[in-house]
């Protein structure tokens, strides 16, 4: 049982990552200030400092908080799948529309992974790539099984394939965003299984 300590320090945290997401989305990490965050949060500037030792601290571990949530959504969405009795692509389906969903609801913080992870020489970098790294991991996984059970060629490239479909799902997900946001969640994920089904399992 947490107690009720750790549990409004959880909660600080996750409103202090909503605040700084928010403001690095809108202004840039550089011109955005501890200050701002705290006022943003609605909390005193010393919190910030309680919980995190740094702004560059709270923005690691905000990459960390925002992917750890992706990977286990997608995680969820393959273990669902599977006790469905799914295949495994229809698994790689269902991460599909568990990536767009996630992305829907945390749309700032999409945008500044991506934008973060094109960049080189930060401080978060390898925090950055390890964190990249679980995510396509968890895709890799389920590729590796679907080659092992005969769905998909053993031609495949894992890795790659695993980085393409998550690059896919990220890119075509800002742009569904950023351009055309009077289309479904539905809409999306039709697209992007068409293109699954058509590229990766060659029917």
């Amino acid at each position: 049982m947490e107690s009720s300590g750790t549990t409004r320090r959880q909660a600080t945290r996750q409103r202090l990552y909503e605040a700084a997401v928010t403001l690095i989305a809108e202004k840039g990490f550089s011109a955005t200030t501890v200050d701002e965050i705290a006022e943003r949060a609605g909390v005193a500037k010393g919190t910030v400092y309680y919980n995190f030792k740094s702004k560059t601290e709270l923005f690691e571990e905000l990459l960390r908080h925002g992917v750890g949530l992706l990977t286990a959504s997608l995680r969820a969405a393959a273990e669902e799948s599977e006790e469905r009795g799914g295949t495994r692509v229809e698994a790689l389906d269902a991460m599909i529309r568990a990536g767009l969903a996630f992305i829907d609801r945390y749309p700032a913080f999409t945008q500044l992974y991506v934008a973060e992870l094109w960049r080189t020489n930060r401080a978060w970098q390898s925090t950055l790539l390890v964190v990249r790294q679980e995510a396509v991991a968890v895709v890799e996984d389920v590729l590796r099984e679907a080659v092992r059970s005969g769905e998909l060629s053993e031609e495949i490239d894992t890795p790659l394939t695993a980085s393409a479909l998550v690059g896919m799902v990220l890119v075509a997900a800002l742009d569904w965003q950023a351009f055309q946001p009077e289309r479904s969640i539905d809409e999306v994920h039709s697209a992007l299984s068409l293109l699954l089904h058509g590229r990766v399992s060659g029917h």
